[in-house]
């Protein structure tokens, strides 16, 4: 039996145009750089490509420490702050939790940046 955690996820793209069309609000920006900085950290940044990457495009704490080269609580740390970002989802298979990429997650923030 599998367990689904579903925390809520932000549409970044639901706050703002895109930065050069139109100026984005207080509020706007406050959301875009809540989802910025959680990406904007080495240790995160390998842990999307990582996932990506991984068999099924899903992984396990336990696939990413050693790749890493973390301990689990810092890595299970990185993840937390990826899921609460809307980066990742997590899916808790008993005591296993299983990472993959939110559909989207990573188009909307890119989105946000276009120029054209």
């Amino acid at each position: 039996m599998s367990t689904i955690e579903l925390l809520p996820l932000s549409d970044v793209t639901a706050c703002c145009a895109p930065l050069t069309r139109e100026v984005i609000t207080a509020d706007g920006a406050e959301k875009l750089a809540r989802t910025l900085k959680a990406i904007a950290d080495p240790a995160r940044l390998r842990l999307i490509s990582m996932v990506a990457a991984h068999n099924d495009a899903e992984a396990c704490v336990c696939d990413l420490t050693e790749p890493l080269g973390l301990g689990q609580p810092t890595v299970s740390h990185h993840l937390k702050i990826l899921v609460d970002a809307g980066i990742f989802s997590r899916d808790k298979r008993g005591t296993w939790a299983y990472y993959k990429l939110v559909p989207g997650a990573l188009d909307s923030v890119a989105n946000l940046l276009v120029t054209v």
